[in-house]
């Protein structure tokens, strides 16, 4: 239970809003935290670990050209899927992580471990994205966009205030 995940629930139960995530590189792992907080189920409606390009473009609606041409660590990826699981499970707010673990570079576009994309769907400023450059081995570097996905959404949700 992470005091991230504690804020994020606590904020949307305070709006009433629901929230939905979608994961690559953390692979479930923002989903685990938002569920291990009591009260979650008021607020959180559910997630799509889509790891595969295909799965981004299937059920995010990522559009493939950009996934074939700059491959999935984009900020136009990351925005695509928020906005895709945000649609696809009806929910007020989404966010969305992509990114490089390592230990190899992204296949397609060369992209180095640590660089991640963080988007969060449905603030009053539209989606918003950030960038980030994280350090570390393979699960350090997943546990650090977790955290940082965490942080993005309860951002999000405070720009409404």
């Amino acid at each position: 239970m992470s005091e991230e995940a504690s804020a994020v629930i606590a904020q949307a139960v305070a709006k009433g809003i629901s929230l939905a995530v979608a994961e690559s590189l953390t692979g479930g792992a923002v989903a685990a935290d938002l569920v291990s907080i009591p009260g979650a189920s008021a607020v959180f409606r559910g997630g799509i670990v889509a790891y595969d390009p295909v799965i981004k473009h299937d059920l995010l609606e990522v559009d493939a050209a950009a996934l074939a041409s700059g491959g999935a660590v984009t900020a136009l990826v990351a925005t695509q899927m928020a906005e895709g699981v945000a649609k696809r499970l009806s929910s007020d707010f989404a966010v969305a992580t992509t990114g490089v673990a390592g230990p190899d570079p992204e296949p397609v576009s060369g992209q180095m471990p640590g660089t991640v994309f963080i988007a969060v769907a449905g603030t009053a400023l539209g989606t918003l994205v950030r960038e980030l450059a994280l350090t570390g081995d393979r699960a350090e570097i997943r546990a650090k966009a977790t955290r940082a996905a965490l942080q993005a959404l309860a951002d999000g949700i405070a720009i409404d205030d």
